[in-house]
């Protein structure tokens, strides 16, 4: 069992603590110490191709589009083997906080894999996220924003001059850079002046280029940037311009901002967001420094179980706690295919949310009634082994035993530290009994039914403890 610090910051920062994860910590000396490793090793290579397995992801945007209107496969299908990718990859990646952060900024740049016709250009689009994911804000937010994918979601791959597209000028405001209230209208009129001219030719090459007879010329101001624009060619200007955007004060604050609600609290503390803010300053826009004054803060260190699993995390967390090994998937019915559905039937699969703002950072959101019911489902269902799909495996009930014979009031104590890191409360264990309807007392060994049809009840009444939701 990891120490409430470790299990804290470990939790905040991968998809679930199994054994493997807590010895690696351990090895590496402590959590802070794991976290720096994790930092520095982000692309050691050792989560690259990881869970690669659907190969269709790998096809140029040509062919999946000849594809998709020749009835072969359809863009759909293939974006979804995107989010099955996403999903195995959080579940067996050995760079967790590579996993974590690559969601943390694909939802900030957020371009849903629902939208039209985007999935010629989708799957090289996270993959630029994945590649800055701990690098530069500045790198991340310029490919991001000049990135074919979000030039087609946001209308800028055909603005023109005479009628500039204001959809991605005012996102790049809004939601990207510095915020809502801290910008004019007149600012979004000349950041999408600045954008026209980028291209994409849509449903043929679907290749980028720039157009200089497009591009709006003239004067533009956008947030203290200024410039003359007077060449066809505006590619150096809208450059400068994300440049500026990235090192801007109020980006800084708004990046720290959502970075403590995301990780700390729901109600951001107003003096770590100045700390975090003046360090992404200081730093050139890296990313790495700000989650590491990040993790060693007094106001993390208090944030113990004061965020909720999502339901994404929820069940990459449920199958990682419970041993499993899934394999490459060989069918629609096979468990690296499936849990993309389980996603969904719980309310959200990875890069579906629908609106360009990205998924909900607060625990607020993910606190319904209907999540906490679909969740129970999800937990007394894999709890029973009832996985409903192939290629994927367990280990056996009774491999939980930790001797050959125990008080059943020790044993839910051994599996709570085991599956939650942290002992089990007297709450807990009065639940597990009740659910099992055994005594505290009994004892507990390999030939006991509880190994059997009592099991699916032990496990489920672990997993629905407020110990679990909140990490």
């Amino acid at each position: 069992m990891l120490p409430v610090e470790s299990r804290h910051l470990v939790n905040r920062f991968s998809y679930g603590i199994t054994p493997a994860l807590a010895e690696e910590v351990r090895a590496a000396g402590g959590h802070l110490a794991w976290f720096d490793q994790q930092l520095d090793t982000a692309h050691d290579g050792s989560a690259d191709g990881l869970c690669d397995w659907w190969p269709d992801l790998h096809l140029d945007a040509v062919t999946l589009w000849q594809r998709n209107v020749s009835g072969v496969r359809s863009g759909s299908s293939v974006m979804w083997d995107y989010g099955r990718r996403s999903v195995l990859r959080r579940l067996t990646s050995p760079r967790p906080v590579l996993e974590v952060m690559h969601e943390f900024w694909e939802n900030h740049f957020h371009v849903p894999i629902i939208a039209d016709n985007i999935f010629p250009l989708r799957a090289p689009y996270g993959d630029v996220i994945r590649k800055h994911a701990l690098g530069r804000f500045e790198d991340l937010l310029t490919e991001a924003v000049l990135h074919p994918a979000m030039l087609m979601y946001l209308g800028a791959a055909t603005s023109t001059k005479l009628h500039p597209n204001e959809n991605l000028g005012r996102e790049l405001l809004e939601l990207h850079t510095v915020g809502v209230g801290n910008y004019s209208e007149a600012e979004v009129k000349d950041a999408a002046r600045i954008l026209t001219g980028w291209r994409v030719d849509l449903y043929r090459t679907w290749s980028p280029s720039y157009s200089n007879v497009d591009h709006w010329l003239g004067p533009v101001s956008v947030m203290g940037f200024s410039a003359a624009n007077l060449l066809p060619d505006g590619r150096e200007v809208t450059r400068a311009l994300l440049s500026h955007l990235a090192h801007h004060p109020a980006t800084a604050r708004r990046i720290a901002n959502k970075l403590v609600r995301q990780f700390v609290s729901d109600v951001p503390s107003e003096p770590l967001v100045g700390r975090l803010a003046a360090t992404y300053l200081a730093n050139d826009t890296a990313i790495a420094p700000v989650l590491r004054e990040l993790v060693g803060s007094a106001e993390f260190a208090a944030s113990v179980d004061q965020k909720l699993r999502d339901p994404d995390e929820d069940v990459i967390a449920t199958y990682r706690l419970l041993g499993a090994s899934v394999a490459p998937p060989t069918g629609d019915s096979s468990a690296a295919n499936q849990v993309y559905w389980t996603l969904y039937s719980l309310g959200l699969a990875p890069w579906n949310w629908p609106r360009p703002d990205g998924q909900p950072v607060d625990a607020v959101s993910w606190s319904s009634p209907s999540r906490a019911l679909a969740s129970m489902s999800f937990h007394w269902w894999l709890a029973g082994g009832q996985v409903g799909a192939t290629d994927v495996s367990f280990p056996t009930p009774v491999s939980h035993l930790p001797q050959r014979k125990i008080l059943l009031r020790d044993l839910v104590d051994h599996l709570s530290r085991q599956l939650l890191h942290r002992p089990a409360t007297k709450v807990l264990v009065q639940a597990c009994c009740e659910a099992v309807e055994l005594d505290p007392k009994t004892i507990v060994t390999r030939r006991t039914d509880l190994f059997t049809w009592r099991w699916q009840r032990l496990v489920a009444a672990i997993l629905d403890s407020p110990s679990f939701y909140h990490h």
